[in-house]
């Protein structure tokens, strides 16, 4: 994967986690992940075609999502129902949307698929030949991991 990629997508999760929720994020060591379980517990999965392709995944802890959603909506989550799934798939395309609008700028043009929902650890998402670099992000509600599995078409 180009490291190229990679900036636009966590200046994007800054911007939108502050913005959106108030919570300022720490980045933690970058690794390749070649796993293909999920680790986490709730895992969004958005996927970019265009002049780059593959996906992108954001996975934390169920604790982190309530705390999150909890935050974007302004009321107390007790259970990560469907209202809440619908947060996180929504904080989730936000970030994604502003990490393509900075590839655009950068003459990088993409478009991105609707968010999936996967719950529940040790899922198995296949990014068959793409690597995957894992961003961790640190905040007060807990870990964020930005998964990017992406490469420019044609190359």
């Amino acid at each position: 994967m180009n490291v190229k990629f990679l900036n636009p997508f966590v200046e994007a999760a800054y911007m939108v986690l502050e913005s959106e929720v108030g919570l300022k994020a720490e980045r933690g060591e970058i690794s390749l992940n070649r796993s293909a379980y999920t680790a986490d517990d709730i895992t969004v999965l958005i996927s970019l075609v265009g002049q780059v392709k593959g996906v992108v995944l954001y996975s934390m802890s169920e604790a982190t999502a309530i705390s999150i959603v909890s935050a974007i909506l302004d009321q107390q989550f007790e259970e990560f129902d469907d209202l809440a799934q619908s947060g996180i798939g929504e904080l989730g395309n936000v970030i994604t949307g502003q990490a393509g609008q900075r590839l655009a700028s950068a003459g990088i043009e993409s478009q991105i698929s609707p968010p999936t929902m996967i719950i529940g650890k040790g899922t198995m998402v296949s990014t068959l030949d793409f690597q995957r670099i894992v961003v961790p992000l640190d905040t007060d509600f807990g870990p964020l991991q930005i998964h990017l599995a992406l490469r420019e078409e044609g190359v």
